[in-house]
């Protein structure tokens, strides 16, 4: 399936909408309630099966996937601002909190995420700490933009978890 080219077009979220979804441990879509469906653009049988990250927008570091990735695969529970990509080329910015199921054996089963719409603060906050991410990214690497998060969150004296709630 071809990415979408991006547009300037955003989709905004209600205060009262919650986007569901649920993938396997490889990011395979398994589930995703009827808002996610259709915000996304795309239909059900399109989304099922696929990799999560076919959402993926490109104005997206790839820090913070490393970190959501590092902290799921460690069964912690991590909250994130996203910017996803519909099939249309627009786009929604989500605050998302992805949790970790376990089976009996406490291996991961499947990840489950909660998403609903991000705070006037957050979105006057994040679509520029990620430019600034994502030059770092061209610059430096996925490495450089890791660190200059890192750096920015001591320099703000909280960590990502703190940072990232506060704002929210």
């Amino acid at each position: 399936m071809p990415r979408p080219t991006p547009t300037n077009h955003e989709k905004v979220l209600n205060h009262d909408d919650f986007i569901v979804s649920k993938t396997d441990t490889k990011g395979k879509i398994l589930y995703g309630n009827k808002i996610f469906i259709k915000i996304s653009g795309y239909s059900e049988s399109e989304l099922l099966g696929k990799p999560h990250s076919i959402l993926r927008h490109p104005d997206m570091p790839k820090c913070i996937f490393k970190l959501l990735w590092e902290r799921i695969q460690n069964k912690q529970e991590i909250f994130a601002f996203v910017k996803n990509l519909c099939k249309d080329g627009s786009h929604y910015w989500v605050s998302a909190n992805v949790t970790v199921t376990l089976n009996q054996n406490g291996t991961v089963r499947d990840y489950h995420s909660v998403r609903r719409k991000p705070s006037s603060e957050a979105m006057e906050i994040i679509p520029p700490l990620y430019k600034r991410l994502l030059d770092a990214e061209k610059s430096s690497g996925m490495q450089g933009s890791y660190e200059l998060l890192q750096k920015i969150l001591k320099e703000k004296g909280v960590d990502y978890d703190s940072f990232v709630l506060n704002i929210q």
